[in-house]
């Protein structure tokens, strides 16, 4: 089992999506390490890879991209984000919703639901008064926010590896 690992998880919006791609490239130059759920061939062991990830990565980012519905990406971040911050308020969360669809995104229900729950989400998490939720506009935001954040867990590891317990 993962505990407080100091590691970036790259939850959130997956289907076609390549938004991980200038994470992935700009962690690896920096030796930032990271957790990337969205894997060529999935199988049952990547769904417990995946929820030790979610459970225990000090920083999660969950971008909810306007390229899918992201239906399974919303509810995710309302079950994760609060179960986690009731287990551990160490751990970062960096959620980006953004409010539109991709014109190709046709299924007129979809889209409504998509909406409608991207607003619901975003307004609830507005409304949160926590210092380890951070919610972002863009993903280059998301992005420099993660790195911020990993800086700054850094040091403080530094810091406690010369106090006396």
């Amino acid at each position: 089992m993962i505990m407080n690992n100091l590691t970036i998880g790259l939850f959130g919006t997956c289907d076609k999506s390549h938004w991980r791609d200038k994470f992935i490239v700009t962690y690896k130059s920096q030796d930032v390490p990271y957790y990337n759920p969205q894997v060529k061939d999935w199988n049952l062991q990547c769904a417990q890879i995946e929820a030790e990830h979610l459970a225990n990565d000090r920083i999660i980012l969950f971008p909810i991209t306007h390229e899918s519905y992201g239906l399974g990406s919303l509810s995710e971040i309302g079950f994760s984000v609060l179960n986690a911050i009731k287990l551990n308020d160490r751990r970062y969360f960096v959620i980006l919703i953004d409010d539109y669809l991709d014109d190709s995104l046709q299924d007129s229900d979809l889209r409504k639901e998509s909406l409608k729950n991207r607003s619901l989400v975003k307004n609830h998490l507005l409304q949160l008064d926590m210092s380890n939720i951070y919610l972002v506009n863009s993903l280059d935001n998301m992005l420099q926010v993660s790195l911020i954040l990993y800086q700054s867990e850094n040091l403080k590891l530094a810091i406690e590896s010369y106090l006396i317990n």
